[in-house]
């Protein structure tokens, strides 16, 4: 079934089909297949997964047979890191009926991509790099985000970045272009708190005016990961989205302050270099849900005391 998405963007139908799974609610970490059986021998393994749309664009293969096994006992998050929307050329065709098939092979729960830009004619850069933020580059954005969103029958994800540069050309915050796109495209958002904890380090501005300034109530998904001090070639702090690590406690307090306005949001803990032992990565989804399921407790009291 399809219907009207109900905004001002160009894409007119987008897929209403219910995932195989309920996700809200749930906490859920980064599929690795090292872990497979693992998980499989875990008796409380978590909520769902989430993969990498661009590890699994082979036709078949141990990474799909590992996939498909994950996918008939648990949701699926995808997640695109290599679309490459931020960028000035035309989206890649042949990745874009690629990343398509994905969807329709395993019915994600939640499809996403970045904010960002990752391709300059032929060379591909194995980074997200940043963009600025001016009217000339939300119409282009918002074209490639229609493109995605015609093309995979569902509303996409996009993901804020981490950055460690700003661009004298923008004309408007990361949070005013961010609600421009949401309005032209009907795009859902996945708010990762880390990048907001570490481009706000980097540059110096409050974490917490820019949540207050971020469209929350268009999140669909939270991500959580570690990030990695470094210093710049003045010696000040630099915070890079290392996703090696645990989560920080400054990143922890601000999904709590998320979670208390938001409500019960699928939460999704990324851990992609230096992956640890499966009972790691699943202690920091286990946090991440304890904080959802008492804020679950405190909503469903309010409710309560409301209908009483």
């Amino acid at each position: 079934m399809s219907t009207s998405t109900g905004y001002g963007g160009r894409f007119a139908l987008v897929s209403q089909r219910l995932p195989k799974h309920e996700i809200a609610g749930l906490a859920g970490t980064s599929f690795k297949h090292q872990h497979l059986p693992a998980i499989l021998a875990d008796d409380t393994p978590g909520g769902f997964f989430e993969v990498h749309a661009e590890n699994y664009m082979g036709a078949g293969g141990p990474p799909h047979a590992a996939l498909t096994r994950i996918r008939e006992d648990f949701p699926v998050s995808l997640h695109g890191v290599c679309m490459s929307i931020g960028g000035p050329q035309p989206l890649d065709k042949t990745h874009l009926a690629r990343f398509k098939d994905l969807v329709d092979r395993y019915e994600p729960a939640l499809v996403s991509e970045h904010l960002a830009w990752s391709t300059h004619e032929t060379t591909f850069y194995n980074d997200l790099l940043p963009l600025p933020y001016t009217e000339a580059t939300a119409a282009r954005v918002a074209d490639h985000i229609d493109e995605v969103q015609e093309m995979i029958g569902r509303r996409l994800l996009l993901e804020n970045p981490s950055t460690y540069v700003t661009f004298r050309e923008s004309t408007m915050s990361e949070t005013a272009f961010i609600r421009k796109l949401v309005k032209r495209t009907g795009c859902g958002l996945l708010l990762d708190v880390n990048n907001v904890f570490v481009s706000a380090t980097n540059h110096g501005y409050s974490a917490l005016d820019y949540l207050s300034d971020f469209p929350l109530e268009h999140v669909g998904e939270i991500h959580l990961a570690g990030h990695a001090e470094q210093q710049d070639d003045e010696g000040e702090l630099l915070l890079v989205d290392s996703h090696d690590g645990p989560v920080a406690d400054a990143v922890w307090k601000l999904y709590e302050m998320v979670i208390a306005r938001t409500g019960l949001i699928p939460t999704l803990i990324e851990w992609d270099s230096a992956i640890p032992d499966w009972p790691v990565l699943k202690r920091e989804a286990t946090a991440a849900q304890r904080i959802l399921d008492r804020h679950a407790q405190v909503a469903s009291r309010e409710k309560f005391r409301a209908s009483a």
